[in-house]
């Protein structure tokens, strides 16, 4: 079975003016572009955040080296103005396609009751326009959020995303022909394990499709206390089944610098390079970014 081995862990850095420089950094999406440069999006929280602030803004910059990204003035996404993601807006993810970038990303009701996954269309991260609903949590399963997309050998396309029950984050997929059909609600993909450090709480992490290997996740899993760490499940290629799972978790968060900080590391997004390394980015205590220099042993 194949392992996946951290081989280095290396700070992520954001040059930025206000209000970003003094915000709480989260979210990292990275992608390689068409034009060969690499982007981030991600997610700013005010720090300190009162009542009446958003609980995210989504930020664009870009990056020659991968680790410090140079970010632009303009948020990309901002809440509102409908209320559907009027309270805030997060975790985005990004696919281009011929007509520029589409960003699935996460929107919080302006009561802050429910959130859904939604989506954004544009040329470019600077010219969004808020297309859609893509799914909305039925009763009793809270919020839906943090999307992972893959397409599969006959080109359909799954979604993964994070949803709530009976007190517990949980991965579920859905599925849908093409990116611009209706997603249609599979099963919860990914067990708990009873003794394991992800007995409780499960969300979307990033996935990885290298050639002769099966698809990766790098998930999220804590405890009820919400010690989130982050481990990988490869799947077979229609995502029907689990093929492995790593036991222990592949990264701990490190001592927090706060004797207050939250016990978090969050994975968000993974490029796949040509030497098959992958550069998995990450947050840490749910403020500061992070990048994991990750290898596949047979």
């Amino acid at each position: 079975m194949v392992a996946y081995v951290v081989e280095k862990v290396e700070a992520v850095w954001l040059i930025a003016g206000e209000p970003l420089k003094s915000m709480d950094w989260m979210s990292p999406y990275v992608w390689l572009g068409d034009d060969q440069k690499l982007w981030m999006m991600m997610r700013g929280v005010p720090n300190p955040m009162s009542g009446f602030d958003p609980t995210g803004i989504i930020w664009c910059g870009e990056s020659e080296d991968g680790l410090s990204f140079k970010m632009d003035e303009r948020a990309a996404i901002i809440p509102g103005p409908q209320p559907i993601d009027a309270g805030g807006v997060e975790d985005p993810t990004v696919v281009e396609d011929a007509d520029g970038i589409m960003v699935f990303y996460t929107g919080l009701r302006a009561d802050r009751l429910q959130s859904s996954l939604l989506l954004a269309t544009g040329p470019n991260p600077y010219s969004l326009t808020k297309r859609a609903v893509i799914l909305n949590a039925p009763e009793g399963e809270g919020n839906f959020k943090e999307a992972t997309l893959l397409q599969a050998p006959d080109e359909s396309w799954r979604l993964f995303y994070e949803f709530a029950r009976d007190g517990a984050s949980r991965i579920g997929m859905a599925r849908a022909q093409n990116l611009g059909a209706k997603w249609t609600a599979m099963e919860e993909v990914i067990p708990i394990r009873e003794n394991g450090w992800d007995n409780w709480h499960l969300s979307t992490g990033p996935i990885i499709q290298a050639p002769g290997r099966d698809p990766v996740m790098f998930y999220n899993g804590a405890t009820n206390d919400a010690r989130w760490r982050i481990g990988w499940v490869t799947f077979d290629q229609h995502c029907e089944r689990i093929t492995g799972r790593g036991i222990e978790p592949l990264l701990v968060p490190p001592p927090a610098i706060e004797r207050a900080a939250t016990d978090i590391a969050f994975a968000a997004s993974a490029l796949l390079r040509p030497d098959g390394l992958i550069h998995l980015y990450y947050s840490l205590e749910d403020r500061i970014l992070s990048r994991a220099v990750i290898r596949a042993y047979d």
